[in-house]
């Protein structure tokens, strides 16, 4: 697991964060409804040759949670780059997800963040997204906060699973479970499904474009809750017309195919030479 020691107070809210390694600095950027625990296998290969900074985002993970509280992808840009002041950071390389790649978008076009490099996968970036589920939730916010506790468990792990492709252990599942139970998670839960809202990707849209660094940008073949056409979508504006599709893999690369995050960050002879098994394909398509 990785030890979130560090605190940033934001607006006064608690966030939690930790840092591994030395070296260029790296940013993990997690997605919804995961915490900065999603990178527990990949931070600490990055940090052979990086210093690498994660954090669970507000109303996630470790960080506050609260009743009433904002969580919205309105909001995570302004924390990230409060981050960024904090850490004394100047274009750090970045890795993000889901959330993470909106936050990071965001961050890019609102916040005037800039980015050594950035790899990303499986990102929120596009309307329409949001399953049917997410949809009913936001209707009935409060019916959902108010399951026993068995009925909430039931449907949280269901919902993790639909997140990957292959199998998710008891192990991992109680590892991505755990914020959001209890009074105060399960509520926490359904707080973040509800400020789900497509205005905070619809408004950043139009400035879509080549970035002023290298874009690495993954996708899981077998993604259910955003789809690769989405992935081709986003290429074609910011990834200069190249995606790698990843097989075998859904929405959760993390725990589908991690090996190729890693091989995206640090290359194919540095991933093999990690311990992690090496991609056996991976096609670059030109969309």
């Amino acid at each position: 697991m990785l030890q979130l020691t560090q605190t940033y107070v934001y607006e006064g809210q608690r966030i939690a964060w930790g840092k591994l390694g030395d070296g260029p600095a790296i940013v993990l950027v997690q997605g919804t409804p995961f915490s900065s625990q999603v990178w527990r296998r990949i931070a600490p290969l990055l940090a052979k040759k990086r210093s690498v900074y994660f954090y669970d985002m507000l109303g996630y993970g470790q960080s506050d949670m609260r009743q009433g509280q904002e969580v919205s992808l309105g909001v995570q840009n302004n924390l990230l780059a409060a981050l960024f002041d904090h850490w004394q950071l100047d274009r750090p390389e970045i890795l993000c997800h889901d959330f993470g790649g909106a936050t990071v978008l965001r961050g890019y076009y609102l916040s005037n963040l800039r980015y050594s490099r950035l790899v990303m996968f499986d990102a929120v970036a596009l309307a329409p997204w949001g399953s049917p589920f997410v949809r009913h939730v936001r209707n009935y916010q409060d019916a959902f906060a108010g399951l026993p506790a068995y009925a909430h468990d039931a449907l949280l792990k269901a919902y993790l699973q639909g997140a990957a492709h292959n199998p998710l252990g008891e192990e991992t599942l109680s590892v991505y479970m755990k914020p959001w139970q209890g009074a105060a998670g399960q509520a926490a839960f359904y707080r973040q499904i509800a400020q789900m809202d497509q205005r905070f990707t619809i408004e950043i849209e139009p400035r879509y474009g080549l970035l002023d660094c290298p874009v690495s940008l993954l996708w899981g073949e077998d993604d259910q809750w955003i789809p690769i056409s989405q992935g081709e979508r986003l290429a074609a504006l910011i990834a200069p017309g190249r995606l790698e599709r990843v097989p075998g893999c859904g929405h959760l690369m993390q725990d589908d195919a991690p090996e190729a995050i890693i091989a995206a960050v640090l290359g194919c002879i540095n991933a093999l030479t990690s311990g992690m098994k090496p991609i056996v394909k991976v096609a670059v398509v030109q969309v």
